[in-house]
């Protein structure tokens, strides 16, 4: 309870109330959680943490209250905001005069002060905790004098000193890798030490590599982790198969991207003799083969996430497991998780048993392969599938009937030639066959998150929870003056906000602005997280929800698997306490963000890396942001993104109205609008700065 009024106060530095409104804030429900919640107000008081003034209760602001988190500049660089370590807590605002010697991804400490913007928190950085980019790509200045290297990774704000001595047989734009930053507050730059010098050419595995280095991903395993894996076969003993349900004789396959290398869920299905489903499914057994005190695991832990990057992957495991023990591929005996749901033809669950298999594959489906089966009604397996996808399409039927919210997230596939580089990039087009394993996915973890809630149970047993807070109040605001300003209705204030969205969502279908609605509307939502506290999944519209599905990817699977197998089984083998679970559920959420930043980049340079042949070619595309500067559009073809200065626009003078998403000419009042469709001309392409620079073309 303190702990719960302590995150509220700070994330709420300036407001000021009674018990009985913090009560309500804190979503409490029973009176003895009342009368818990009153003695700790008066605890705190005492402490001097917070005032009470009357009745009311408020941060003590004589205090200085520091905050632990994440720095992140914003693209201008001319601010930035800390994300704190605690989930609870808001972004906090950071102005440019108080980044510190901070740089892009340290873990600093904020001291949080009035705010003078009225709608965020803001802080000043007063020291860096940890240095996130220990190894950063740079391009060399050297000049007689004096060295310096300009960070490739355009959120870095400063450029580092390097010692003259060091760069005596180098020469400006050699690319290199620096580290060992030393940054004192008295000191204009940062100091840095050359690690590596990069061969002018980029390759496609040095880009990789600049990657991996600017978001400090480990590419390597260390030598104990592959010392232990020396000793995992794919040998399983008798006596470990008598343990587990036994379903090999079964019909079960596997349903990917034909590029996948790791299998780690399978599905079945059969008609039982009251004419309900056995639905099936079955999720590689990782956890049997990582013992909580092993090299493996803390490696697993460090990583907490594979990053996908084009045509490339740092996996979270060594291939030997990734792809080859653990794997569920076909005609292999392997270790499985399984959900067994009885489930009729409206997708209702009538009963359901979790527990540790064994399985052997069938059948290895690609995406397409399935697809053609949906369309023709024929090949492997059809009745199998037919019937799974007539469950998977009920099931999303009745999820967003319940209020979850279907966002359409464009996607791009690039085609590579042996060296890496892309021939071509062409739109990824969502078919009925990820649906079915999607909408089976989520039955798993829902009903796997379930459980653990089940009767008496309920909230007692620590657990990792994949969760997804309401939107701010504010940002939903925000977005209904955006959407209002394409034309279209939505209430900001409608007591079903979730409805509200997934109308809107379906009204923009098909139009030139769905995709910038859909964006902004995923922007608009909180970060999903994982968390030992339970607050339901607001997106998906579930109560409770968590992450099983994917072991071999994912460390929080992993430890979601330790965790369900002592519940089921109430063995206390590897026991985890509340504060461990709330270490992993943090490493877990951040090394996330890291990987979808680095995934993201990946796309951005090879886009960029496509792009560089097309100068003077036009192209169709629609406006994806506005700012004092420019407008960005994102082309149609291949969703790669590019700016339209101000300054290249000689027709008029344009002006930012930032409140209704436009810019518009100052004698002409033509208008460019958010979500408005254009020709650009490509003009400049520069693979250094990562820029694409566009032209208007009417």
């Amino acid at each position: 309870m303190k702990n719960k009024i302590k995150s509220f106060f700070d994330a709420n530095p300036m407001i000021s109330l009674k018990s009985k409104d913090v009560y309500k804030n804190l979503g409490l429900s029973s009176l003895e959680e009342y009368s818990i919640l009153k003695q700790e107000l008066h605890l705190l008081v005492q402490k001097e943490y917070l005032i009470k003034i009357g009745k009311r209760y408020t941060l003590n602001k004589r205090e200085k209250k520091i905050v632990n988190g994440v720095f992140q500049i914003a693209r201008q660089r001319n601010y930035g905001f800390v994300i704190p370590q605690n989930s609870k807590l808001d972004d906090i605002f950071i102005p440019e005069r108080a980044f510190y010697t901070a740089l892009n991804g340290d873990l600093v400490e904020v001291e949080l002060v009035q705010s003078k913007r009225g709608k965020s928190i803001e802080g000043k950085i007063v020291n860096v905790l940890k240095r996130h980019n220990r190894q950063i790509p740079a391009k060399l200045q050297v000049k007689p004098n004096s060295c310096f290297a300009v960070a490739e990774n355009h959120a870095i704000h400063v450029d580092f000193e390097i010692d003259i001595n060091d760069c005596k047989d180098l020469k400006s734009g050699d690319k290199v890798i620096i580290g060992n930053i030393t940054w004192n507050e008295n000191e204009l730059n940062p100091k840095a030490e050359i690690l590596e010098v990069l061969s002018g050419k980029t390759n496609y595995q040095t880009q990789i590599s600049l990657i991996a280095n600017e978001f400090n991903f480990r590419t390597n395993f260390p030598n104990e982790v592959l010392k232990e894996i020396e000793n995992i076969t794919e040998e399983i003993p008798m006596g470990e198969i008598k343990k587990r349900f036994d379903f090999r004789s079964k019909n079960i396959f596997t349903i990917d991207p034909d590029d996948a290398k790791d299998f780690d869920d399978a599905v079945s299905i059969e008609k039982l003799p009251n004419g309900n489903y056995e639905l099936g499914i079955h999720i590689a057994d990782v956890s049997h083969f990582i013992p909580k005190k092993s090299a493996l695991y803390s490696e697993a832990l460090q990583r907490a996430t594979s990053v996908y990057m084009v045509g490339s992957v740092i996996p979270m495991l060594p291939e030997k497991l990734s792809n080859q023990v653990c794997s569920l591929v076909p005609y292999k005996d392997r270790l499985t998780f399984s959900v067994i749901a009885e489930i009729d033809d409206s997708a209702k669950v009538h009963k359901y048993k979790i527990g540790k298999s064994i399985i052997n594959s069938k059948r290895r489906f690609t995406y397409d392969e399935v697809q053609e089966i949906l369309d023709t009604n024929q090949g492997d397996f059809v009745s199998e599938i037919s019937l799974l996808n007539k469950i998977a399409n009920e099931l999303r039927s009745k999820r967003i009937s319940t209020g979850s919210i279907n966002f359409i997230s464009s996607e791009v596939k690039f085609i590579l030639d042996e060296k890496g580089v892309p021939s071509d990039i062409k739109l990824k087009i969502a078919k009925e066959s990820h649906s079915l394993i999607e909408e089976l996915m989520l039955l798993a973890n829902r009903l796997v998150a379930t459980h653990i809630n089940k009767g008496s149970n309920k909230g007692k047993t620590n657990f990792i929870y994949r969760v997804h807070d309401l939107p701010d109040g504010e940002k939903i605001k925000e977005f209904e003056r955006f959407v209002k300003s394409l034309g279209y209705n939505f209430n900001s204030a409608a007591k079903n906000k979730s409805k509200e969205l997934q109308d809107l969502l379906e009204k923009v279908k098909g139009n030139p602005e769905e995709s910038v609605v859909n964006e902004v509307a995923i922007r608009t939502m909180a970060k999903a997280v994982y968390s030992t506290e339970n607050i339901g999944h607001y997106g998906l519209g579930f109560k409770y929800y968590t992450h099983f599905t994917s072991p071999i990817r994912r460390f929080p699977d992993l430890i979601v698997h330790k965790l369900i197998y002592n519940y089921l089984e109430n063995k206390n083998k590897e026991n985890y306490n509340l504060n461990e679970l709330i270490e992993i559920s943090e490493q877990s959420s951040a090394q996330e963000r890291n990987a979808v930043s680095a995934e993201r980049l990946s796309i951005k340079l090879k886009q960029i890396e496509y792009m560089k042949n097309k100068t003077g070619e036009i192209f169709e595309g629609i406006i994806s942001g506005v700012t004092h500067f420019g407008i960005f559009v994102e082309l149609e073809a291949n969703l790669t993104e590019g700016l339209i200065r101000f300054k290249d626009m000689d027709d008029d003078y344009y002006i930012l109205d930032e409140q209704n998403y436009l810019i518009y000419g100052r004698s002409s009042k033509k208008k460019f609008r958010l979500g408005d469709k254009v020709n650009v001309r490509i003009v400049r392409v520069d693979e250094e700065k990562r820029e694409i620079d566009m032209m208007l073309v009417f």
